[in-house]
Parts: structure tokens; sequence; C-alpha cells
């Protein structure tokens, strides 16, 4: 039997193959031929049917009992939240490995290889969430859909290509990693599959935002018969690229959150110093991402709110001032929970830093400054009186809701918060360094830089300014735009003081002088100057808010700028001893990742719910059961659902993404 074998051999590996291909092939001819012939049937039956009685579209359907809407809400968040998570990683990721290669230190490239396993372990479950959500709009709600795709099908396609695009772009970048790092030119190579799989991330989040702001601002089409009269318009709509900056911002400050979470557990579940040094550098890094996106985002957000105003004055006093405006306070609570925590976290990273001993008497001032703004932008607008209490004052709401519940004053301390933030990022940078080289020592190269950065801000506010000078308004109304553009001079005089100073070798002393002046003007003067122009020149209140933005914009560039460039190799006191940090910094961590959560879920839930009882504000109206505006108690624990589903896949996914290293590390 032994000359046997090696026929036995040939036809189980090659021969069966054949039989098995074959088997293939002929089952496939017969499906096809049959198909074919069910399918010439099924098309003759169905014109039959459709001459006999049109066939009706149903407009909604339910979930084995359960109320489509809510299914599609937590399908979709759920979605959004891995998708916001999948999209702010590579930005990150691609910046952190070109640091790392433009400084030649492994230590970056291995931190943003890690973060890229993260995101490669989250992208099947973005992806499947995205499918699912796919077959719960198209099945539950099949009429809204079918006109959605009559609008967008073009663009549809284009995102079907952008998701391929993607696909190969992350893994292409993930396994290649290795590979292409060998060389010098290979890992440019590799930087630049990164920065492509950012732009079809991008292109993604894009596409999907013109659907999502078209509901709620539609253009392009006859509101009266919804025929598409330009698809430009559809697309490119009023809410578009407000929703785009606020998404992108929010997204890195996410994706930041979260990622500082998972080294929080890694960095508590260490067994050497050597892990807990990496973790806690980890956790460090994902802190900062996530506090220097959230600096601007409320910027973003502010501009968001404002061309919500502008599109529908209704769908605006609804959000500020209706059914959606106590959300506003849960949010004032979550924004407030994560400046707290980023600062606390910041203070106590301070103890892994020789010589931060010189600015912890800072931070009890800090703090202070902090819980004030919290409490001011916590305090409602119509906080109301008991009957004695109105007797006695002779007004319906206390008189602190005249003061601090208003815009003016919660847009002043948004800006202190900040400013107070920066400050607090200031002294943290600054813990481990002595005494600093005259700014004269660092060449020409210095000075080009601040004066390029002086130059473009000062640009800017001279641009608003002009701007400011040519609307169209009543002369009784434009005379309270004139202080706005006296602030706006005042900053950019201040801005190029600043530079002298910094030119004269007296870095520090400009960076007070630009903070106090940014005060000044920012959170004191427009404090007042918004309850003046709330009372007699309402339209004014939205170029006062970008003023104030503006001018808090360029003192924290400008002050950055002189930062970095003053303490270019700065003696240093103490090295940082990564690792030595207290347990409880990682609780904050942690307590930011759940915060950051849950404030996507509400906003995600203030965006769609603002269209009310519409599918597409002011033209599809949403007739089934289950179009009503939720109550604060159902959206608070449909929202809480969502966030601990959340919570849940993402502690599996990172788990599951954590085994390879277990396997590599027991071998």
């Amino acid at each position: 039997m032994d000359y046997i074998k090696p026929f036995i051999n040939f036809t189980s590996k090659k021969l069966q193959l054949r039989i098995v291909f074959a088997l293939f092939l002929a089952i496939f001819l017969i499906a096809l031929a049959t198909g074919t012939g069910m399918a010439q049937e099924n098309a003759e039956a169905a014109k039959d049917a459709v001459a006999a009685e049109p066939y009706k579209v149903v407009d909604y359907r339910n979930f084995f009992g359960l109320d489509g809407r809510l299914i599609v809400w937590i399908i979709s968040e759920l979605h959004l939240m891995f998708a916001a998570f999948v999209l702010a990683v590579p930005i990150f990721v691609v910046i952190i490995e070109i640091i790392g290669a433009k400084g030649n230190d492994i230590k970056f490239d291995n931190l943003a290889r890690e973060f890229t396993k993260l995101l490669s372990a989250a992208f099947a479950t973005t992806a499947s969430l995205g499918g699912l959500l796919a077959f719960a709009l198209y099945g539950l709600y099949p009429a809204f859909m079918r006109y959605m795709t009559d609008v967008f099908h073009p663009f549809m396609f284009i995102y079907a290509l952008c998701f391929f695009g993607e696909v190969f772009c992350l893994y292409g970048y993930y396994y290649s990693w290795d590979l292409l790092s060998k060389t010098p030119k290979g890992k440019w190579i590799h930087i630049s599959i990164g920065v492509m799989l950012n732009l079809f991330g991008t292109a993604l989040m894009m596409l999907a935002n013109s659907w999502a702001t078209f509901m709620m601002a539609p253009g392009g089409i006859n509101m009266e018969t919804g025929t598409v009269t330009s698809l430009y318009h559809a697309f490119y709509n009023f809410l578009w690229m407000p929703v785009n900056i606020h998404r992108i911002i929010a997204n890195v400050a996410f994706g930041g959150f979260v990622v500082g979470a998972y080294a929080a557990v890694k960095f508590m579940g260490s067994k050497t110093d050597e892990e807990r040094a990496h973790y806690d550098w980890m956790g460090y890094i994902g802190n900062f991402i996530g506090l220097s996106a959230l600096i601007p985002l409320p910027f973003a957000g502010y501009y968001l709110g404002r061309e919500v105003y502008s599109a529908s004055p209704v769908m605006g006093n609804i959000m500020m001032g209706g059914a959606f405006s106590w959300t506003f306070i849960i949010q004032a609570i979550l924004i407030g929970m994560l400046f707290i925590g980023g600062n606390y976290y910041l203070w106590n990273g301070m103890s892994r830093i020789k010589g931060a001993e010189r600015y912890t008497p800072y931070i009890k001032y800090i703090n202070i400054v902090i819980f004030f703004c919290f409490a001011v932008w916590l305090t409602p607008h119509n906080l109301p009186l008991s009957g004695e209490e109105r007797a006695l004052i002779g007004e319906q709401y206390h008189p602190f809701s005249k003061f601090f519940g208003v815009m003016a004053a919660k847009n002043a301390v948004v800006n202190l918060l900040i400013l107070s933030t920066f400050f607090s990022f200031l002294l943290y940078r600054r813990a481990n360094k002595g005494e600093t080289k005259p700014f004269s020592s660092h060449g020409s190269a210095a000075r080009i830089t601040l004066i390029i950065t002086v130059g473009l801000t000062v640009m800017y506010l001279a641009w608003y300014a002009l701007g400011l000078r040519g609307i169209d308004l009543e002369e009784n109304i434009k005379q309270y735009v004139s202080p706005l553009i006296t602030c706006l001079v005042l900053q950019i005089i201040a801005i190029v003081i600043a530079l002298l100073l910094t030119f004269a070798n007296k870095g520090k002393f400009a960076q007070s002088f630009l903070f106090v002046v940014t005060a000044v003007m920012a959170v004191i003067y427009f404090w007042y100057y918004g309850f003046v122009v709330m009372e007699k020149a309402n339209l004014v209140l939205r170029y006062l808010s970008v003023t104030q933005v503006s001018i808090v914009i360029s003192c924290l560039i400008v002050n950055t700028v002189i930062d970095v460039l003053i303490f270019k190799d700065a003696k240093e006191v103490g090295g940082i001893q990564w690792g030595k940090i207290p347990h409880r910094s990682q609780y904050a961590l942690l307590l930011l990742c759940v915060a950051i959560v849950t404030l996507m879920g509400l906003m995600g839930f203030i965006r769609s719910g603002l269209r009310m009882n519409w599918h597409i504000y002011g033209y599809m109206q949403d007739t089934s059961a289950g179009a009503f505006t939720p109550s604060i108690a159902y959206m608070g624990w449909t929202v809480s659902l969502i966030v601990i589903l959340f919570l849940a896949l993402v502690a599996f996914v990172f788990w599951l993404a954590g085994l390879a290293d277990k396997k590599k590390k027991h071998a």
C-alpha cells in the first residue's frame, strides 16, 4: 500500500480542491438559471400586481413591539460615539508619529502604534453598528429613507467609496508599520498613508453630516413638493459647515479623554514601574489632547448655536428658552466636570515633577475662579422665588438670575474659565523649568516665528474690526458696535506691545500683560456691556460674542508661542518622574471619560430633538406614535443606557485588543 500513498496525498490536496470548485460552479450555474427564471416570473407577477393595485409604501414600523424611534436613537448614538473615536484617534496618531519621526524618538512611535491598535480594534465595531443603523432606518422608516435616498443617492455611492478607502488605509497603516519603518523614506510613506486615512475619515463624517443637517435646515428643495432644485444646496446646507467644525473639535476631545481612561485602567493594573511610567505618560498625553480640544469647543458650540438661530429663530428659541433649555443646565454641569477634572489631573501631575512646589500656592486661587465660573454657568435664567420671597422682593425670579443667569454673564465666565485652564496648563509646563535664556539668544528663527504669529493674529482682528464697520444696521443700533471695534483695536495694540516686550527679553511680563488686558476686556467689560446690548440693541449680541471669542483666542495663540519660545532650552529644576502620580489622578481620567461620553449623548439628543416632530424641518412631518419630545427624565434614562452600553462595548473591545499583548508577553 505504500506506493498508493503519494496518489492519496495528491488526491487530498489538489484533486479534492478541483472537485469542490466544480461542485460550487455547478451549484452557482443551477442557481443562476433557476433565479433568472424565477426573477422573470416574479417581475411579471409584480407588473400584474401593480396594474391591479399600486404598491403603497409603509411609513413606519416598530421593532418587535418597541418604538422605532427609541431603537434608532440608541443605535445611531452608539455608532456616532464609536465613529467619533475612530475619526479622532488617527488625527493625533499621525501628529505623534510625525513628532517621533522628526526627533527620531521611538517612544512617540510606540505610543502612536498603541493608539492605532485601539483604533483597529474599534473600527470593526463602528462598521457593524453603521450597518445595523442602516438596516434599522430603512426597515423602521421606509418612506422617510426613500425620500432621503432620492435626494442624496449620488453622495451615498461616494460614501461607500470613501468607506473602502478608509478601510484600506487603516489596515495598510497598521500592518505596514514594521515594514515601512525600516528606512526614513519608508517612514514618511507610512505617515502619508496615515494622512490619507484622516482625509477619508473626515470625508465620511462630512458626508454624513450633510444628511443630518439637511433634516434640520433643508436647502435645495421645493418646500411644498419636495422636488430637488439644487443638489449642491441640499448637500451644502445652512448648518453643514458649523456642524463639521463642531464635530471635528468634539471628536478630538472625545478621543483624547477615552484614550486617557484606557491608560488610567492600564496604569492601575500595572505590575512594574516601567509599565506604570508608560501608561502615566499615555494618560497625560490623552488628557492634554482632550483639554486642548475642549478649550476651543465652547466657541465652536456657540457658533453652531448662533447659526441654528439664524436658520430658524423658532428652533433657536426652543433650544435656549423652550423645551430644551434645562438640557443646557445639564450640559453646563458636564462641561464644568470636564474643566474641573482636567485641571485636577494637571495639579496631581505636578507631584511627579520636582520643583513644582513653587506654583502650588496659585492652585487655590485657580480653584476659586473655576468654581465661581461653574456656579455662574449653572445658574438658570428663570430661577423662581417662593410666594413670600416674591412678595418681599417684588419680582417673580431670583435676583441672581438677572445677573448670573443670562448669556452675557455666561459668555463672560466661559471665557474666564478657558483663560484659567490655559493658565493652569502654563504652570504645569513651567513646573520643571528654571532660569530661561534671553529671548535674543534664540536667534532669528524665534523672532521670525513670533512676528509671523503676531502678524496673522493682528490681521484677523483687523479684518473682523473692518467687517464690523461695514455692517448694515440702523444708526440707532450701529452705534453699539463702536465699543466692539475699540476693544479689537486695543487688543491689537496689546499684542504688539507684548511682541516688543518679548524682544526686550521680558517675555514673562509680556504674557502677564496680555493676560490682564484680555481678561479686563473679554470678561469684565463685556460682562457689563452685554447687559447694555441686551437691553438696547439685542441684534449686536451676536457680534459681541464673536468679538469676545476673537480677543480670547488671540491671547491664547500669542501667549502659547511666547511661552514655547522663552522656555526653549531653559534649565531644568528637576526631571519628570513618570509613574510617580497618585492613583486618585487616574480616577479623574475615568471621570473625564464618563463626562465626555455623557455630554456626547446629551448633545446628540439636543441636535436631533430640535426638529421636534419633523423628519425634515418644515417639509416632512413625523406622524408616528413616537413623534413626541421626550421629557428630561426619559432623556436621562435613555442617554444613561447609551453611555453604559458604549463604555461596556469599549471595555470589551479594548480587552480583546490587549489579548495579543498578553500572548506575546507569555511567549
